[in-house]
């Protein structure tokens, strides 16, 4: 009986020290494969609409990050009206906030903020009204007008440019 405990005994730790050897091998397989291949970033989640889902962060990065993840023509439409409004206002500060940018002016808070729709960008001018030419669209809040801004609608940088340079002298919202 001692033979046959013995023979089990051998043959469990011959069974023992292959596994482990395979999974040792696995583990350096592993190791090796990731370090040779660069982890790609992570895409932002595009909620809605194709807003993309960006962290709270402040500064021109998070905005950047915003940018990058918008869909389409969406983003290189708001790459060129993002250099429009630094052009405009060299100060700018940025920001996400909500699944939103946001700029402004520091001390006087934020003038302006996007969001991106399934067909188009929205833009709010959170003291609009106080604009000449007043923007074309209207808000359940007094103040904000909105301007929405379609593929292939005609963009009009020198009125924008005027809208931002108005904005940004104006009282901000604080958010």
């Amino acid at each position: 009986m001692n033979a046959v405990i013995n023979k089990t005994l051998k043959t469990s730790a011959k069974v023992a020290k292959k596994v482990a050897k395979r999974t040792a091998a696995k583990a350096v397989k592993r190791k090796t494969a990731s370090k040779s291949r660069p982890r790609e970033a992570a895409k932002p989640a595009l909620l809605s609409g194709g807003n993309p889902q960006i962290a709270k962060g402040y500064g021109d990065a998070p905005v950047q990050a915003y940018i990058a993840a918008m869909p389409g023509w969406k983003s290189h439409l708001w790459r060129r009206i993002d250099a429009l409004i630094v052009r405009t206002v060299p100060a700018v500060q940025k920001a996400v906030k909500w699944n939103s940018p946001l700029y402004g002016v520091e001390g006087q808070g934020w003038f302006l903020g996007i969001h991106v729709f399934t067909k188009y960008i929205k833009v709010a001018f959170f003291r609009g009204r106080s604009l000449r030419p007043v923007p074309p669209g209207e808000s359940k809040q007094r103040e904000v007008r909105y301007l929405d801004i379609y593929e292939d609608d005609p963009f009009d940088d020198a009125q924008f440019a005027a809208w931002v340079k108005q904005a940004s002298k104006l009282p901000g919202e604080q958010m």
